[in-house]
């Protein structure tokens, strides 16, 4: 099951809950118990190999906006 994030409308909590995709209708707010919940978009950040530029990583340039971050070393800066 994917989770998801919620807004809560009753008491503007957001939530991560861990719920069936098509059946997250009813799913009670963890905060209040509401079940006043809207789906918020959401964005995943993908981690692995494939479609970056390896020459780019290698020299520490980022290319695309990406600020020289590679597999997660983002030019030397201790993370």
């Amino acid at each position: 099951m994917p989770i998801y994030e919620f807004h809560c409308n009753s008491c503007t909590n957001d939530s991560e809950l861990l719920v069936r995709s098509s059946e997250w209708q009813g799913t009670k707010c963890p905060h209040c118990g509401s079940t006043h919940l809207a789906k918020k978009f959401s964005v995943f950040a993908a981690a692995g190999t494939g479609g970056g530029d390896a020459s780019a990583c290698a020299t520490g340039g980022g290319g695309g906006g990406g600020g020289g971050c590679c597999g997660g070393h983002c030019g030397g800066h201790g993370n």
